[in-house]
């Protein structure tokens, strides 16, 4: 086995992005330059008017807008003529309210006076945006006096011409209650309590079967100090994990998946900025809700009643900082806000004239709930309705880096039954404690390092007993195949998406036909600091080619590898049997590598573009090229997919 270790590229994870459709309903104006007097050419009864001026502002509430271009090569000359003077000025224009052009882009006919034209989208095709209207922003104690709060600042929401007395349209209606708490129920009561380090039964993956409570055997991290990113290896105890029936089992290029529990500060940070006392916060309750799968994580859609505690649905039910604020949160908090400053910065955010600052929102760096009621703290709603808009806390799913067929300990007389999977920290800015970390990776984090200290404090096993809250997930992708032929397979991995070939390496590599005839190209920044399981691929040194490792400093990506080792490449996906696997995140990585490929076989077939796309897509079909890849959802939310041997249709395993 070859391992060519390379600087990893810093792939961007780009989170689901619910912005709303195209504007339909926009109005907009005919230009061309006609004449020296109306360089920018509106066409209106009134041209004399049409254009009052340009001015420049500076001002964050009044964005510019681009200047028309010449429409034609005839009008050129004479938009030439004026350019030095149309550059000299600002690029915001002030129509005349005479103009037919300017009523209709303002949406102002019948009224009166001139106004500002503002931004209209985002940039992402929202558009219900409609402009504020000027209700006397310079007239004394009209302003709006934002909440003097850092986590407000950290937003940096661009309110424009928001005064108090600005009309706003469309504010999205209150959302509705579909969850409610009443004393509990004796009939409901649970007989057996429920550890605080694992979900309530309700949250089940797939019934009959619950989450298993797996004890955690070891913890360690595979990154050393300086590296960029850190990332953890995690040996867990499925010894008796329940028998689902068939040929079900734990196998190599499987995944499991792990119900995080979120982080007891943020959530008692929660409840503190809620006003709810800590004597109720870990009090049974019965929870009712009208519909849906809420609290489970997938089943029925039904109504429920359950017992549990205002902790559990927090700790374990709840999302509360994966996914970008939504308008009925904003709507409920802004019906809860005592401030009346609070409410229209909130009103405004969820109405057609605040619909640009919403999507800065949200396709920004993710806002968690914590910074929402620091940022707006006379807003305290009440706990149940919030619960009605936020997201499920779904699971996080993590492929195996070992052959689960092979891997026991022996404790005592007994033999213990372990996985392995490895998880990178996805770490974020945060207005408050510097970075957060994705809600999965952060728990995992926590525990590990609870075990680590544990063990530098010299802590006796017996007193450590920590678990991970997990479920055997789908075991069916490409690397859990087994390949009866023994054709050379080339292995290309960024990061911790090299993890799951280091089982597929141990299990390939037990067969003698196989040796040498694997190699690992492994995407890393630093293989000082960075590189993963080096020495721990669990094969004889005789089966080892050679390891080349980054150590000149280089900062260079995976897939700049891949076209320096382009030979090999080009020899593996053209031999007898001959295969080539790419796991990594589905974007960045995963396309920078398939361009690779292509300018491989460019260069090494003498193919031109179209031919190398049609070489690769015939090698996919064949299934000689198989993409394994991660897609994170915001702050570390995985799920596994691969690219089918028919076309480039994605499927979702899990």
């Amino acid at each position: 086995m070859l391992t060519i270790s390379r600087p990893m590229e810093d792939s961007v994870i780009t989170p689901g992005n619910p912005i709303p459709e195209e504007p339909h309903h926009i109005p907009s104006l005919t230009a061309s330059v006609s004449s020296l007097g109306n360089p920018f050419g509106f066409h209106s009864s009134h041209s004399t008017h049409s254009v009052a001026g340009l001015w420049e502002s500076d001002s964050d509430g009044a964005p510019s807008t681009p200047a028309t271009e010449p429409q034609s090569e005839d009008d050129s000359d004479e938009f030439n003529q004026s350019k030095a003077t149309t550059r000299r000025r600002a690029s915001t224009v002030l129509i005349s309210e005479n103009s037919d052009d300017a009523r209709r882009l303002l949406g102002t006919a019948g009224n009166e006076g001139t106004q500002l034209v503002e931004k209209v989208c985002c940039g992402g095709g929202c558009c219900a945006l409609q402009p504020l209207k000027d209700a006397g922003l310079y007239l004394p104690g009209r302003a709006i006096e934002p909440p003097p709060n850092e986590a407000f600042r950290s937003l940096k929401l661009n309110l424009g011409l928001l005064s108090t007395e600005s009309e706003l349209a469309n504010v999205v209606p209150l959302p509705e209650k579909t969850i409610s708490f009443s004393a509990p129920r004796s009939d409901l009561v649970e007989t057996e309590p429920v550890p605080p380090d694992h979900p309530p039964k309700f949250v089940q993956p797939h019934a009959p079967y619950e989450v298993f409570r797996a004890s955690l055997h070891n913890a360690r991290e595979l990154t050393k100090p300086g590296a960029e990113k850190r990332t953890y290896h995690f040996d867990v105890d499925v010894t008796h994990y329940p028998e689902e029936g068939g040929d079900v089992d734990f196998v190599v290029g499987g995944a499991i998946g792990i119900c995080p529990k979120n982080d007891e500060a943020i959530v008692d940070g929660i409840f503190d900025r809620l006003g709810i006392p800590r004597v109720i916060r870990d009090k049974k309750i019965t929870l009712h809700t009208t519909g849906g799968r809420w609290p489970t994580i997938w089943g029925d859609e039904k109504p429920r009643d359950l017992i549990t505690t205002r902790r559990e649905l927090l700790n374990w039910c709840s999302d509360i900082q994966s996914y970008p604020p939504t308008k009925p949160l904003f709507r409920l908090l802004a019906e809860h806000a005592a401030d009346p400053n609070e409410k229209k910065v909130l009103l405004f955010l969820c109405s057609a004239q605040g619909q640009g600052a919403f999507c800065d929102l949200r396709t920004g760096q993710h806002v968690s709930l914590e910074q929402l009621l620091d940022a707006f703290p006379s807003s305290q709603p009440p706990l149940d309705h919030l619960l009605s808009v936020l997201h499920t806390l779904m699971p996080r799913f993590y492929s195996l880096s070992h052959d689960p067929l092979v891997s026991y300990t022996v404790a005592g007389s007994e033999h213990r039954r372990l996985i392995e999977f490895a998880v990178t920290v996805h770490e974020t800015p945060d207005w408050k404690r510097g970075t957060r970390t994705g809600v999965g990776s952060g728990f995992l984090q926590r525990l590990a390092q609870q075990l680590i200290d544990a063990r530098r404090e010299d802590v006796p096993p017996s007193s450590v007993d920590l678990h991970v809250p997990m479920f055997r997930g789908l075991m069916a992708n490409p690397l859990a195949q087994e390949f009866a032929l023994d054709g050379p397979m080339l292995l290309i991995g960024a990061g911790v998406g090299v993890a799951p070939f280091r089982g597929f390496v141990q299990r390939r590599l037990k067969s003698a036909n196989c040796a040498n005839k694997v190699w690992v190209l492994q995407g890393i920044r630093d293989s000082l600091v960075d590189e993963l399981y080096k020495g721990e691929w669990g094969v004889l040194e005789d089966k080892l080619k050679k390891v080349v490792e980054s150590r000149r400093g280089e900062s260079r990506y995976v897939q700049e590898e891949v076209r320096n080792q382009a030979d090999l490449v080009w020899f593996v996906i053209n031999a007898l049997d001959g295969r080539v696997f790419v796991c990594g995140s589905s974007k960045g990585m995963g396309e920078g590598v398939a361009a690779a490929l292509i300018d491989v076989a460019m260069k090494k077939g003498q193919l031109n573009r179209d031919e190398a796309e049609a070489f690769w897509k015939q090698k996919q079909g064949a299934g000689q090229y198989i993409a394994v890849s991660f897609c994170c959802l915001s702050d570390g939310v995985r799920s596994l997919t691969f690219i089918r041997k028919r076309g480039n249709h994605v499927m979702d395993l899990f």
